[in-house]
């Protein structure tokens, strides 16, 4: 007996034997559609043009599913009435992204060793065919549903393939494993207790994956696992709330915190090795109602980029600040919001510079890099070292440069300006905006304008943008609604824009990596003057593009009409209502 004729699942209408009968006479045939109202809207249809579908539609004669059903008939696919889905095997979907699946409007219902049945929501969906091919690496046989039974399937099967992925943890560890070393993830035998692969499958998909954050939340009935990639949250599964106390020790037994404190907030560090690659987690618990929301910062050290160019700088931003690499004194602030890449750039500053000649030190919390010939201090509240207190003792060592991870205080913010004064070139960041307002933010915090005036040579602010994917980007026309986004924008002639579309390489997202938009405002003798008059951050601003400051829009603006990046992105990311006068 046929497999596919025995499964439930698939009991789909016996097909008759039609040679392209016409819509209306199917409709006829297989619907509650009557001669009268078909006749009526043949008539609407010679008098006023349009599809008689959508006419019928119109009308309240048919519903949406019964043009499918007869474009079914017609293109001789199956239509399935009901998913079973008691008899669909969850794992069948192990090979296939939930996002794919929602996005494309596809399940697949049903294996033999001989062809995969998929259901599709889209008759004319028949392109997928050779993706899902390549998938199965078997013949795809589709029947069609509709999409609001497709959806509520997928949300069904993908929950039952998650829960039986942990359905059997238990609250045990094994307390011989050797922590004091990398953990090899591709090491873990299949005899390991549940939550312990579990856990190891949720960093190894993280790090494929290219995620950046790894956020576990316990919520009322259910725990979410969201991955932030190329900057956006993304939600990965959902397991059922009793297993989230494992999940929890087990990760904090992997980063040596007290398991059994659960009422404070707790902070860690993780080594793992995957595939030959040395990972270092850093780990943030914080006791929330409903348990403890975890949340694993994921940095590849074997994989990191410390090339000014290599992050997106470029032009005249590049040579300057490869020109303030070689300065042997001053103030320089890389700001812009937490997440934006600001460490990273401040490294490859120091990378730029670092060499046996140059004695470099850096305070940071955490350290996020190790660089080999640079002295880095790693600061610790617990026992009062502060970056004001490491600043204080590292100046006594005479260094050549050094990096203050994040400018937070007065005391810190004059330090570093005093070190500067006294023949150091100093690096820090600043939670500001734009580089226009790094001044009088450190005049909010209380440090004399004079101060500031003296030392400071240059602010950069930045952001990170997502970049296109380059196997799946489309060209794309600068329609209506681009216009609009863009508004009063001068758009060159030679300009192309691109949009993301979305494949197996990228995740279905559109986008793959991401790339740094900046503006560096150089402190020239004009912006001095502002900065000793207490002038706003507008006025300051206005000046530095006189002189020719390309802002971060203006950068972004580049990056999309050389296609890197999408008009959507460059919204998503930059401040929309950002205009110089």
């Amino acid at each position: 007996m046929d497999q596919e004729s025995s499964n439930p699942a698939l009991q789909a209408p016996p097909i008759p034997s039609i040679e392209k009968e016409r819509i209306g006479d199917l409709l006829l045939k297989y619907t509650s559609l009557t001669e009268e109202q078909l006749s009526e809207a043949v008539e609407i249809q010679k008098n006023e043009g349009g599809l008689l579908g959508e006419i019928l539609l119109r009308k309240n004669y048919i519903h949406p599913h019964d043009i499918t059903k007869a474009v079914c008939l017609q293109m001789g696919i199956p239509y399935l009435n009901e998913i079973k889905i008691d008899d669909i095997d969850p794992n069948i979907v192990k090979d296939i992204p939930i996002n794919y699946a929602k996005n494309h409007e596809l399940l697949p219902i049903f294996d033999s060793p001989y062809f995969t049945t998929v259901a599709i929501s889209d008759p004319f969906k028949t392109d997928l065919v050779n993706d899902l091919v390549h998938i199965f690496k078997k013949e795809i046989k589709l029947i069609v549903t509709t999409p609001l039974k497709l959806q509520d399937a997928i949300n069904r099967i993908y929950e039952r393939a998650n829960r039986n992925l942990v359905d059997s943890i238990e609250d045990e560890f094994e307390e011989n494993l050797d922590l004091d070393g990398p953990i090899d993830i591709l090491d873990a035998t299949a005899d390991e207790a549940p939550v312990i692969r579990f856990v190891n499958s949720i960093i190894f998909r993280a790090v494929k994956d290219k995620a950046s954050d790894i956020h576990i939340e316990p919520y009322e009935k259910d725990t979410v696992y969201r991955f932030r990639i190329n900057g956006v949250m993304q939600e990965i599964l959902r397991q059922p709330k009793k297993t989230h106390a494992a999940v929890s020790s087990r990760i904090k037994v992997m980063a040596k915190l007290d398991i059994a404190e659960k009422r404070l907030p707790q902070d860690g560090r993780i080594k793992i090795k995957i595939a030959g690659k040395d990972i270092d987690i850093r780990l943030s618990t914080t006791p929330v109602q409903n348990g403890e929301r975890i949340v694993m910062r994921v940095l590849e050290k074997t994989n990191v980029n410390l090339e000014l160019s290599s992050l997106g700088f470029r032009g005249q931003v590049l040579a300057n600040l490869e020109d303030l690499a070689k300065r042997k004194h001053g103030v320089l602030y890389v700001t812009g919001p937490t997440g934006h890449g600001k460490t990273t750039t401040l490294f490859a500053v120091l990378h730029k510079m670092n060499s046996p000649d140059k004695m470099i030190i850096t305070v940071e919390d955490p350290v996020e890099y190790e660089i080999q010939g640079i002295s880095q201090i790693q600061v610790n509240s617990k026992i009062d070292l502060t970056f004001g207190v490491a600043l204080r003792s590292i100046l006594r060592q005479n260094p050549d440069v050094v990096m203050v991870g994040e400018t937070r205080d007065q005391e810190t913010a004059e330090m570093a300006i005093n070190a500067s004064l006294t023949g150091h070139f100093v690096l820090s960041t600043l939670h500001t905006n734009d580089a226009a307002s790094a001044p009088t933010r450190l005049i909010d915090m209380g440090v004399a304008p004079f101060l500031i005036s003296s030392s400071l040579v240059g602010v950069l602010a930045q952001r990170l943008l997502r970049v296109l994917c380059d196997k799946c980007k489309k060209p794309a026309k600068f329609s209506d609604f681009h216009k609009a986004l863009l508004g009063d924008i001068e758009i060159p002639s030679d300009a192309q824009i691109f949009e993301p579309v979305g494949c197996p390489k990228c995740n279905e997202s559109g986008y793959s990596g991401r790339t740094c938009v900046a503006e560096l405002m150089l402190i020239t003798d004009e912006i001095r003057q502002l900065i000793l008059q207490q002038a706003d951050s507008s006025a300051i601003k206005k000046m530095a593009v006189k002189q020719g400051m390309i802002t971060i829009r203006q950068d972004t603006l580049e990056k999309v009409f050389s296609g890197i990046t999408s008009i959507e992105e460059m919204m998503r990311a930059i401040n929309a209502e950002e205009n110089i006068e």
